[in-house]
């Protein structure tokens, strides 16, 4: 089987360091359960300038390095290499990012990963002129069996797949999203998401 991963909230606690940044930066008092958009600038209600302020901070090598794993997600996803399935890992993260996204996978265990940045959410105002190593159009002749992913505006990448299934991972930013079709299905935990992709 080919597996799709999402990175950002779903192998690591990227909103919860978020919701502590705003905190240190901005002297904001939004805790990660409140986290209703996965939009940040506009849950955290920042300037176009306090939103880049933040992304590039927490863009820096050493704090992208410092996220936590989510509980789970290292084990399921080596025990799907092992049994032979092909993961792939695709972020919206820019491609400024990869080598210390890559050293964070490698020093939590996920080395044999296929690791790709895809520009998924336009957001290119806050480094500009980000490049990615994936294009889109490569990354629609790819061929998935099952996503994991927890952000709604992703959704749109898996339209050319119909049969795809979605574990979408229980974030409080996607609550209230409508899921496109049957093949979605919310996934509260790691053993969630493995009891489901056999």
């Amino acid at each position: 089987m080919n597996i799709y991963v999402d990175f950002d909230d779903c192998i690591c606690e990227t909103a919860r360091y978020f919701s502590e940044l705003i905190k240190d930066m901005f002297g904001l008092d939004i805790p990660y359960e409140k986290i209703r958009y996965f939009n940040l600038q506009k849950s955290f209600s920042l300037t176009d300038e306090k939103y880049d302020e933040m992304m590039i901070h927490a863009h820096r090598p050493e704090v992208l390095l410092s996220y936590q794993e989510t509980p789970g997600a290292v084990e399921t996803i080596n025990g799907w290499i092992d049994r032979g399935h092909d993961v792939k890992i695709i972020t919206g993260r820019p491609f400024s990012a990869y080598d210390a996204s890559r050293k964070w996978l490698d020093l939590h265990g996920l080395e044999r990963v296929d690791f790709f940045c895809l520009n998924k959410y336009g957001r290119d105002n806050f480094i500009k002129g980000s490049s990615f190593n994936l294009e889109l159009e490569d990354y629609y002749k790819m061929h998935f069996d099952y996503a994991v992913e927890d952000s709604p505006h992703a959704f749109k990448f898996f339209e050319h797949l119909p049969d795809l299934r979605v574990m979408v991972f229980d974030r409080p930013w996607n609550q209230e999203c409508a899921f496109p079709n049957q093949n979605y299905t919310r996934c509260f935990d790691w053993k969630m998401v493995a009891d489901r992709v056999k």
